[in-house]
């Protein structure tokens, strides 16, 4: 479903841990309004710590466990953080500039999230709709993820990483450039 933009590897960062998975992303425009994101975690799952699942809600701190993030900038340097639970539970972030203005985009539409999880194989698959305020012209796009370990380790996944400890909002990891939104 939709037209896929990007299809890619994350990579864990390169000063932290390296657990015994491989974690991929794809991003697809569904029209012209809408992205889905699909994460996917192949590997030994039995050592991540995974919430109880829930009923989707909006919920803040995602990051400090086991969660799939996405930032969609535009040409202006404003930017949408979203990030997504393995709970279903899920927030939404405006931010002015890199790390500047930070605000609950309470605006949004709550996204449609599915999980499908197996024993080698886990798959969050978020549906967003993009406001209607001009974020819509998305320009870059960053995807990433924190994986927590039954033991409390966290390791950082991201498209690319800055030098230094893990930055999800760095520029450096805007790695997607989207192609304008095709016209009927």
């Amino acid at each position: 479903m939709g037209r896929v933009l990007a299809k890619r590897a994350l990579v864990p960062h390169p000063i932290g841990p390296r657990p015994d998975i491989s974690v991929g992303c794809k991003l697809s425009r569904c029209g012209s309004d809408s992205l889905k994101l699909e994460y996917v975690i192949v590997g030994d799952l039995g050592k991540i710590a995974w919430p109880e699942a829930a009923v989707a809600s909006r919920t803040d701190g995602l990051w400090n466990a086991t969660c799939f993030e996405a930032f969609l900038a535009q040409a202006d340097g404003r930017y949408i953080e979203f990030n997504f639970g393995p709970s279903r539970a899920w927030a939404s972030y405006r931010f002015n500039g890199y790390r500047d203005g930070m605000a609950p985009a309470f605006d949004l539409q709550t996204p449609d999230i599915y999980i499908e999880r197996g024993e080698q194989r886990f798959c969050l698959t978020a549906f967003i709709e993009l406001p209607a305020d001009g974020i819509g012209v998305v320009r870059s796009v960053a995807l990433s993820a924190v994986i927590e370990e039954t033991d409390g380790t966290k390791s950082y996944w991201a498209l690319a990483h800055p030098p230094g400890k893990p930055d999800f909002h760095h520029p450096t990891c805007f790695t997607i450039t989207l192609p304008a939104p095709e016209t009927p």
